[in-house]
């Protein structure tokens, strides 16, 4: 028997764009079967786009879907094409169905829902109960979808059916350790089941989810045949060899720099796009401070939108150095981005006039700082609704953990990239573009000296980070483990870290859940992001 060839669609649906997503499907037919394909693969959900949340109690929403369902069956003429979508039976499922030759062969419901981290599909759908294996010109295909793969039955039932393929499409959100998990669990389910994988995974950033695509091909012993690079956008062609269970890429494209910083800058690079693309947003702003986080900031916006769509503001105070000075300057000219230098002192000053007689015999202290923050956020605003701009926010999540930040100050934005990224890595990752600068034959994007500095909010003279927190270093450690980790302040003392220091970083991480409910989203990269995977209560007496 020849080859069996395969193409799988490794790309974005975004979530809503029902008719939109549909005619990619219908144009990736046609790529599909004009390349000699003769089974084409779309991600899941293909048609409402992954995760839809409430759109999927809309009836009009449902509807719509089916109606371009319809019409892809209609067009599916000399291939077959595997399309996700939700199927409303009464009950709704997450379902994907095969179109060949102007017919719905059949339609697969997903057996196993996840309900964890990220995942909220017991809200919408009911589990399916039925295996799907079918003959695709005399190769017996296994139909599943995403969260199927990870458990054992649904993978076992098929292959005890017959299939020697099982064809997974996925939209399996990205964090930084979970390409290494996927790889493992592929391999398992192949070799204890002696099936070939073709894995599909979709792209692209959704609110504050990402999607790295990185499809995979297994063979029936488990070995990894191919691996498609993340965040790339590509239609990805596969042929199945039926006597021996194996997969062959056929022109994937290269994986140019497998090192994680690589891969984590360019999810915060796709992130930025997707959020301002997608929300039809001309460009940003940001507050361009001279330290190591706006720097980053800027430096993936220039690399998502390009330099002409990209704004920042430099606000400086009586406290700014001109080492701030010099080094915001410096970045913003090297990256050719719009700047402007907007001095908060007028506006400080006014706000500090009005407070006074109600701050008569009060003495200085962090209010007026924070005061100074607050000042920044109202002109980065109007500068906003003037342009329409969208407001980066440049917190980390060291910072955001620890409430190290200002509400309606610092904290101002409608997209934060570096919510879910800590200190330390900031600092790598920082380092790793400059590297990647250098080694293409451009200039740095971040100047050394913000590198090097010490860090600072500059809100007090000769004011560090370190004079209200513990060195990044060892505060990054213990929040790792406090919050990914879920280990108690016990755990993380028996570790080796200081007692006192623990508790104090413990008691500010829990007093501090109010801030981060009213933070603005930011892309998900750990497997505990702040928001929609981390809920923790607001109001609780837990310590």
């Amino acid at each position: 028997m020849t080859a069996f060839r395969l193409a799988l669609a490794q790309f974005d649906f975004p979530v809503g764009a029902v008719a939109a997503n549909a005619a990619r499907a219908r144009e990736l037919m046609r790529e599909a079967r004009e390349g000699g394909a003769k089974l084409l693969a779309c991600p899941e959900l293909t048609l409402s786009g992954y995760p839809p949340e409430d759109l999927l109690l809309r009836p009009s929403f449902l509807e719509a879907c089916a109606t371009e369902l319809a019409g892809l069956v209609r067009d599916s003429r000399g291939i077959a094409a595997y399309i996700g979508h939700p199927d409303a039976m009464g009950e709704i499922y997450n379902a994907a169905s095969l179109l060949a030759d102007g017919e719905l062969l059949c339609t697969y419901h997903k057996q196993a829902l996840p309900n964890y981290t990220v995942f909220d599909e017991k809200r919408y759908f009911r589990p399916g109960r039925t295996t799907r294996v079918v003959d695709i010109e005399g190769v017996r295909v296994g139909l599943l979808i995403c969260e199927d793969i990870w458990e054992v039955e649904p993978a076992a039932r098929a292959a005890a059916e017959g299939a020697e393929l099982l064809l997974v499409i996925n939209a399996s959100p990205y964090d930084q350790h979970h390409a290494m998990m996927r790889e493992a669990l592929l391999s398992a389910r192949a070799a204890e089941n002696h099936v070939a994988i073709a894995y599909l995974n979709v792209v692209g950033g959704q609110d504050d989810l990402l999607f790295d695509g990185a499809s995979l091909l297994v063979d029936s012993d488990g070995s990894i045949a191919a691996r498609a690079p993340a965040f790339v956008d590509a239609l990805l062609w596969a042929e199945y060899d039926p006597a021996t269970r194996r997969l062959r890429a056929d022109g994937w494209p290269a994986v140019e720099d497998a090192r994680p910083e690589a891969t984590l800058y360019t999810a915060l690079v796709r992130g930025i796009r997707d959020y301002v693309d997608k929300n039809g947003f001309p460009g940003v702003l940001l507050g361009l401070s001279g330290g190591i986080d706006s720097a980053l900031t800027l430096a993936l916006a220039v690399d998502a939108l390009g330099a002409s769509r990209v704004t920042a503001v430099m606000m400086p105070s009586r406290y700014t150095s001109q080492l701030s000075l010099d080094g915001a300057r410096a970045q913003a000219e090297r990256l050719g981005v719009a700047y402007h230098v907007v001095s908060i002192e007028q506006a400080y000053q006014s706000f500090v006039d009005a407070l006074a007689p109600v701050f008569e015999g009060s003495a200085p202290d962090i209010t007026e700082e924070n005061l100074q923050s607050r000042s920044r956020g109202v002109l980065l605003m109007a500068i906003s609704n003037k342009h329409r701009q969208l407001v980066l926010a440049t917190g980390n999540k060291s910072e955001m953990a620890v409430g190290y930040a200002t509400l309606y100050g610092d904290m101002c934005g409608a997209y934060a990239p570096l919510k879910d990224v800590y200190k330390t890595l900031v600092y790598r990752l920082s380092r790793w573009r400059n590297e990647h600068a250098l080694a293409h034959g451009e200039a740095e994007f971040i100047p050394p000296a913000v590198i090097e500095r010490p860090p600072s909010a500059e809100l007090r003279d000769n004011q560090t980070d370190q004079d209200s927190l513990p060195p990044y270093d060892e505060l990054d450690a213990i929040l790792e483990r406090f919050i990914e980790g879920e280990q108690s302040q016990a755990e993380i003392v028996a570790a080796g870290f200081d007692a006192a220091t623990v508790r104090r970083v413990a008691r500010m991480v829990l007093a501090n859940e109010f801030k981060r409910r009213q933070s603005a989203p930011g892309p998900r990269v750990t497997n505990r992001a702040f928001g929609r995977e981390r809920r923790y209560p607001i109001t609780s007496g837990w310590r």
